[in-house]
């Protein structure tokens, strides 16, 4: 019998972000397999997902403040369990990943995975400044570097200098049967009754680059033509700048922020179109995760995801950044042509938790 063969997930913390969710379905398709031992390390042991991380999973609380601290302690780490393979996630992770593997002088196969366009950084933080940099001289020191969306990675190769195609395309894991269950819960809302206008659905934090302005605007502009309701699902910093246009667009009573919800499938089975208003996204796991509910979508044709889940325009409308008109026009011609709701769900179980998990491990053999 041989030893089973440990994988580390390492993470700053689990908040309710995209990447955190993929790690956690990646680690629940693991865990279904029963081939490895699994270790979560993270910074800090503290967020929203971590009632979702299954029971097999170990988690490991570095317990330090941020990522960058605990670069020792993730050494540490790696030196008393020696991991067969350890798999960081972002950009800041990912530099903490590769400093305290060159310390630890162990063996193991380290895997470098962005979520995010690295072009696309708006942080005016000193220290986000420096990432980029010390990116450009760790990740090709990785056994591999991947992104989660072939624009990720030909990204990711533009702006760390990297030959063409070496970063590799692992799309994140969303559709699992935990989804789709979860997406039967009950909820008790009026706006849902039969009765009720149509309902749109935002789900993502309240922060710039989901660009929620340009939403209310395209919302705006839909009311005026008919009656309909919307909810963004998420919680940020933008929440009174949103509040207030709201105000000023009149549109109050036809619009909810309830905040950030541990499951918004029950609200997609039952929106009658999702949209996603983005400057710019990785791979948009709630484009996915609505379309596995069977919710229509409309998307900006941000870089990147949008039209590659999509496929350019075949499963949802694409309309272009920050332009409220095309938007709203898209969201109206959404409701009144919806596409076939089994070729949207078929076309979301290309981004099962299996087949993700499977590219994963294929991956993680080859090195």
């Amino acid at each position: 019998m041989t030893d089973r063969k440990r994988i580390a997930f390492f993470l700053d913390a689990l908040h309710g972000g995209g990447a955190e969710k993929a790690v956690v379905n990646l680690l629940k398709g693991l865990a279904q397999r029963d081939e490895f031992d699994l270790d979560l390390v993270l910074a800090t042991k503290e967020g929203p997902y971590l009632d979702l991380v299954p029971k097999e999973v170990r988690i490991v609380d570095l317990n330090t403040e941020r990522a960058i601290k605990a670069t020792l302690p993730l050494m540490n780490y790696l030196k008393q369990n020696r991991p067969w393979a350890l798999i960081g996630s972002m950009g800041h992770v990912n530099v903490v990943a590769s400093i305290a593997t060159e310390l630890s002088q162990i063996k193991t196969r380290l895997l470098l995975v962005e979520h995010n366009h690295l072009s696309a950084n708006r942080s005016k933080l000193k220290r986000a400044k420096l990432v980029p940099l010390a990116m450009k001289w760790l990740y090709p020191r990785a056994d591999a570097v991947a992104g989660v969306s072939a624009g990720v990675a030909r990204d990711l190769e533009h702006q760390l200098g990297l030959k063409k195609e070496t970063v590799r395309v692992l799309n994140n894991p969303v559709v699992n049967d935990d989804l789709i269950a979860l997406s039967h819960a009950s909820l008790d809302h009026p706006w849902f009754a039969p009765d009720q206008p149509p309902v749109f659905l935002a789900v993502g934090r309240l922060n710039p680059q989901k660009d929620f302005p340009n939403l209310l605007n395209a919302f705006a502009q839909v009311r005026k033509q008919q009656a309909a309701h919307l909810i963004i699902l998420g919680e940020g910093q933008e929440r009174q700048k949103l509040e207030s246009i709201i105000d000023k667009l009149n549109i109050s009573n036809d619009v909810l922020l309830p905040g950030f919800v541990t499951n918004p499938y029950p609200y997609m089975k039952r929106a009658s179109c999702l949209v996603l208003s983005s400057k710019d996204e990785g791979l948009p796991t709630v484009l996915i995760e609505a379309m596995a509910c069977g919710c229509p979508v409309v998307a900006t044709d941000c870089p990147s995801g949008p039209e590659e889940i999509l496929a350019r325009g075949t499963y949802g409308l694409l309309v272009a950044v920050k332009n409220s008109e095309a938007l709203g026009e898209a969201m109206l011609e959404t409701l009144k042509n919806p596409p076939a709701q089994e070729l949207i769900i078929q076309r979301a179980k290309e981004y099962s938790t299996e087949k993700s998990v499977e590219a994963y491990l294929a991956l993680l053999h080859e090195l």
